[in-house]
């Protein structure tokens, strides 16, 4: 193992890095939330627009719906 791996290695397992690790993903946490929760009345619309225009319950639900759009889009803002 050469010293910079090894310090690299080090440096994943101190508190600090925890730390920046839990703050990062309680942050993707609320950005997941918040966006979950504006798709939340488009994703019911939807469905009922296709409920009224099929006559029959649709396989996905609205909630699956926005949590699905939820899922796409957070990561696209942390990736960018």
């Amino acid at each position: 193992m050469t010293d910079i791996s090894h310090q690299i290695d080090m440096e994943m397992d101190t508190p600090r890095a925890r730390r920046r690790q839990d703050a990062h993903r309680r942050e993707y946490i609320v950005y997941f939330a918040v966006i979950f929760i504006a798709t939340l009345p488009m994703a019911f619309l939807t469905w009922g627009l296709k409920a009224a225009r099929q006559m029959r319950l649709p396989k996905k639900g609205p909630i699956k719906s926005a949590w699905s759009q939820a899922g796409i889009i957070t990561p696209m803002i942390f990736t960018a």
